[in-house]
């Protein structure tokens, strides 16, 4: 045991104290003062369960969650359905189970779960290349459950990261080219043929949403990106202001507690996924670019981690991290300058909320027992009673 705690990559460890200590400061700056003050506090109780779950993780052979992962999917689903039921809404998305007085969002528990479930069936695959109806459809399914209850739920964010996360296993797992470009294809396809429907034929697709399908929650995500001229105050309100806070911002910052948009309260609820706004008020463009160093450190020593595991289980989950990470990153910070729709999803151990801090933490821990653990000899995994 204490050989493996040698093995532990200590740049990974010093970036995770980074972006805590980022994380705590940011918090404070948005919230002291304030009604919420005190919640860079409860960041650091969240960060010290955070820093177990890591701990514990790279400690634990990740090697019997893939064997147990089909299970772990199948709970997962079933919290996800419990959630429909009986969860309670948060900033319009209907995904928090209560127990208590503790809370939490059980959608981003499951892209963890998802990453073990396709981990689990691509390594049975036994390195041959994917077909379409064989692997790749069963494959997609297995995403496209919890996709469907998620975005039941409105929670659009989360509901997205599952297909970048088949996608980036699907690539990884030996996906014919062909199969690939068709799918790029399509699904380019598709996405331009939705932005041009909502731009030309706004009235038409809003109502669509907002009557037809019950969705007016994406709507008034979709205007302030798509049709910002159209986008009631209300709606604009959160990105407009973030705009502004970032653009403010200039190459060094107004200083920390000093930003002029973020200290006067201009943001709502900036210390959750708009929390890019302080950092690029106070600390400019270098201090945004720092944090993005600091996620880009991450990713690469991540990457080498895959490169050099011999086992075939631990490439799947390093790449599976990879790209939900990715995502939160592109998706939360492109939000905020106009690139995508707003999703309310959270940046990767920034924001405040304690599942998404000790989830990425738990990921983390996975990505290090990777490093562990898979330099042993590749065991057979067995057989599941369990098949999809």
């Amino acid at each position: 045991m204490l050989q493996r705690v040698k093995k532990i990559d200590g740049v990974i460890v010093v970036v995770l104290l980074m972006l805590m200590a980022v994380s705590i400061l940011s918090i404070y700056s948005v919230t002291h003062g304030r009604d919420e003050d005190g919640m860079h506090l409860q960041m650091i109780r969240w960060y010290g369960l955070g820093f177990v779950a890591f701990f514990g993780l790279s400690l634990f052979d990740y090697r019997l969650l893939v064997k147990l992962a089909l299970y772990i999917y199948l709970g997962g689903v079933g919290i996800l359905v419990l959630v429909s039921l009986f969860g309670t809404v948060k900033y319009g998305a209907k995904g928090w189970l209560s127990v208590g007085s503790f809370s939490f969002q059980p959608a981003e528990l499951f892209k963890l779960v998802l990453i073990l479930a396709l981990a689990s069936l691509l390594v049975r695959k036994n390195k041959s290349q994917l077909l379409f109806w064989r692997d790749i459809v069963p494959l997609s399914l297995v995403a496209l459950l919890p996709f469907a209850v998620v975005i039941s739920q409105n929670d659009l964010g989360n509901a997205l990261s599952y297909m970048v996360i088949l996608v980036g296993l699907l690539w990884i797992g030996r996906i014919k080219w062909t199969h690939a470009l068709i799918g790029l294809i399509i699904a380019g396809g598709a996405l331009l043929g939705f932005i041009y429907s909502y731009i030309h034929y706004h009235e038409q697709m809003t109502d669509f949403m907002s009557t037809t399908i019950g969705r007016e929650h994406f709507v008034k995500r979709f205007d302030p990106w798509l049709v910002p001229e159209l986008a009631s105050s209300d709606d604009s309100y959160q990105t407009r202001n973030a705009k502004i806070a970032i653009a403010s911002g200039g190459m060094s910052g107004e200083g920390y507690l000093q930003g002029g948009s973020v200290q006067s309260n201009k943001i709502p609820v900036i210390y959750s996924d708009a929390i890019f706004a302080q950092i690029a008020e106070e600390f400019g463009f270098i201090g945004a670019s720092l944090l993005l160093l600091l996620f880009f450190i991450l990713i690469h020593r991540m990457i080498l981690i895959a490169l050099e595991c011999k086992d075939r289980a631990g490439p799947f989950l390093i790449i599976g991290i990879v790209a939900m990470l990715l995502y939160q990153i592109l998706e939360n910070i492109g939000a905020y300058i106009g690139l995508m729709p707003l999703t309310g999803i959270t940046l990767p151990f920034i924001s405040y909320g304690g599942t998404s801090v000790v989830i990425n933490m738990a990921s983390m821990g996975i990505a290090m027992s990777v490093l562990l653990y898979g330099q042993d000899v590749e065991e057979e995994l067995p057989v599941p009673a369990l098949h999809f």
